[in-house]
């Protein structure tokens, strides 16, 4: 050796309590009801009823971009939450519809809002991505890494739906829902149980590669494709395993719930977890898919803040958030509502 001391890191081992202290949204403005989807595949307005309780969905116009609604989600976060952009000092942006590969848009949202040179960064975990985001900003803020975190789960999924697919075209959304995660007195976010499960990552994927696009000559974006059945069935019995867990690990029962807010995928998922967890007639259940549509990583942020200004949920509750997407990637957490 150099005969010297070893050099050491110093660091705080007290963590910090996390939580979200407000909840933004902003939905794409264009409603399309299912009257105008049906032609195209050849269905009607009663079979996408009955096949995933969508009425209507909301798509972007060419105005509403990644980024546009990005910072419109992200400022009502603040504003719910009373803090400035300047505190920000971490932007995380969950999509997969952000079709520049790089930079991320996370730095331009971040530089939008007026941060002050705050991290940034995407994440690519589909459906999942928000709840991704919420166990990444939780950690960051405990080991003190950041203070304030900004996630945000955002999707222009118009962009990337094939509007003659009959297992699709009524399912896709747009919008973008934000939380502000920071530091808090009592724990408000609880563990995460995450992972993914590669030998069923054909069940929803992009259809081809770019690089096969760019090859045939191709001026056309490649669209999303979903197996609809092999995924309700995966989801229905993986998922309900999964919110299991996260309530073992959280230290909480079922009946301690207020509101369950999944991934609004499709309601017969929803309706099966719900069968599967055997939930209490009291927990509040979020169906925003019925007018919003499958908004995927803005899914979740856009159902939760819908129900807080439904007044079905109060600041407090307990929520069980669980996401599940393309991959096949899975997240839940149990969070405290700001």
């Amino acid at each position: 050796m150099n005969g010297r001391e070893p050099g050491r890191l110093v660091r705080d081992e007290q963590l910090r309590h996390s939580a979200i202290l407000g909840l933004g949204h902003y939905r794409a403005s264009r409603v399309v009801p299912n009257a105008e989807i049906v032609e195209a595949i050849d269905s009607s307005d009663e079979w996408i009823q009955q096949r995933s309780g969508i009425i209507e969905r909301r798509w972007a116009t060419p105005s509403e971009t990644v980024q546009m609604m990005s910072v419109a989600a992200a400022r009502d976060a603040l504003d719910d939450a009373g803090i400035e952009a300047r505190q920000v000092d971490a932007v995380i942006v969950a999509t997969i519809s952000h079709l520049m590969q790089t930079p991320a848009v996370a730095t331009a949202v971040a530089h939008e809002l007026g941060t002050d040179r705050a991290a940034a960064f995407d994440i690519s975990a589909a459906c999942a991505g928000f709840c991704h985001g919420i166990a990444l900003a939780s950690d960051l803020v405990r080991a003190g890494s950041s203070t304030h975190v900004l996630v945000i789960g955002v999707e222009r999924l118009s962009d990337i739906t094939d509007p003659t697919d009959r297992g699709t075209a009524f399912i896709f959304a747009d919008g973008a829902g934000a939380a502000l995660v920071g530091p808090a007195d009592e724990p408000g976010i609880g563990p995460v149980v995450w992972g993914s499960d590669g030998e069923a990552q054909d069940y929803i994927r992009q259809r081809e590669d770019w690089r096969d696009v760019v090859a045939a000559g191709s001026t056309r974006i490649p669209h999303l494709t979903m197996q609809g059945n092999p995924v309700f069935r995966w989801a229905a019995f993986t998922m309900a395993k999964v919110a299991a867990e996260t309530l073992e690990r959280t230290g909480i029962k079922a009946e301690d719930l207020d509101l369950f807010v999944p991934h609004q995928a499709n309601m017969r998922i929803t309706d099966a977890m719900a069968r599967a967890m055997n939930l209490p007639e009291h927990v509040r259940i979020a169906r925003d898919i019925a007018h919003q549509g499958n908004a995927s990583a803005a899914s979740i942020p856009l159902a939760l803040r819908q129900m807080v200004k439904d007044g079905e949920a109060h600041s407090g509750d307990l929520a069980l958030l669980i996401a599940f997407g393309a991959g096949l990637a899975y997240a839940a957490q149990v969070v405290r509502v700001p």
